[in-house]
């Protein structure tokens, strides 16, 4: 197949209503003054085999996947990296050769966010996982591959926490037991939306100099949670990071190229004003 020098990549999911992918891409194409374009392409779930095909027949270089696709697109791939293939999800596809190869860049995103928002290293650290959706697979295997101690992982649903969990051959906890496991864990991250609403996962529970916390949460910037982990002197960050940096390494996926991380910042900011209507935790 021929190339057109005006390459195209966008994002796969349902609905796609808030997507703050197009506005980091777009960034990082003006930046590297590279003609490349990102769509948008709403797939309902019964489609989603045949989107897939459209991509290898249209000549896509590649896609991001958000929800609900994360998991159920892995079958209509032909290879996957690593980090997918460990926690059974795809965030990041890209075409070589003709073959859809599937990526979790969640996984790297959040190592690089998490060492850039803390200044910790997990390394040799207990940690506490809040929810064990899609993005906290992907927390706990990245917290596991930074050489974490343990990671617990705190859910309603016991068995799917104790699921997500053994991706780091650790724990699940019964989701009211979190606040009184705060005392064992140095890193507790937030992977659920409750921040969103202005609820606090924690239920008020003590936070202090010895806790870390991440919340994967970007809108609003400080989540309940951050703001009273701060105020009782822990180290607190918000997920914003996490979303510009799994976007960057999407765009070194793709293009070979180095992400403008400061450029996509920017723009990552600007579209997370308090005006905007925003998707969940970390769902690109």
């Amino acid at each position: 197949m021929t190339r057109s020098p005006h390459e195209f990549v966008g994002i796969l999911g349902w609905p796609l209503d808030h997507t703050l992918s197009p506005v980091l891409h777009a960034a990082a194409f003006r930046a590297l003054k590279i003609p490349w374009v990102y769509l948008t392409w709403p797939v309902h779930p019964d489609d989603l085999g045949r989107a897939v095909e459209g991509l290898r027949v249209l000549g896509a270089r590649g896609a991001n996947v958000t929800m609900p696709h994360k998991e159920s697109v892995v079958p209509f791939l032909d290879a996957l990296s690593p980090d997918a293939e460990a926690i059974g999800a795809v965030n990041t596809i890209h075409e070589v050769a003709g073959k859809l190869i599937g990526h979790n860049t969640d996984v790297s995103g959040f190592a690089a966010a998490f060492e850039e928002g803390t200044g910790v290293s997990p390394q040799g650290e207990d940690c506490l996982v809040l929810g064990a959706g899609g993005s906290a697979r992907a927390v706990v295997r990245s917290l596991a591959t930074q050489g974490a101690r343990s990671v617990a992982v705190a859910a309603r649903d016991v068995s799917k926490a104790a699921e997500v969990a053994s991706i780091a051959q650790g724990e699940g906890l019964p989701w009211n037991e979190a606040p009184e496991n705060l005392a064992a864990h140095k890193i507790i991250v937030n992977c659920t939306p409750l921040g969103m609403a202005g609820e606090d996962p924690l239920d008020g529970a003590p936070l202090g100099p010895e806790h870390v916390v991440f919340d994967l949460i970007y809108a609003p910037p400080h989540t309940p949670l951050v703001d009273r982990a701060r105020a009782g002197g822990a180290t607190a960050s918000g997920g914003l990071g996490m979303l510009v940096h799994q976007a960057a390494d999407a765009l070194r996926i793709w293009t070979g190229s180095e992400a403008p991380i400061g450029m996509m910042s920017a723009a990552a900011v600007h579209a997370v004003a308090p005006s905007h209507s925003l998707p969940g935790p970390n769902e690109v």
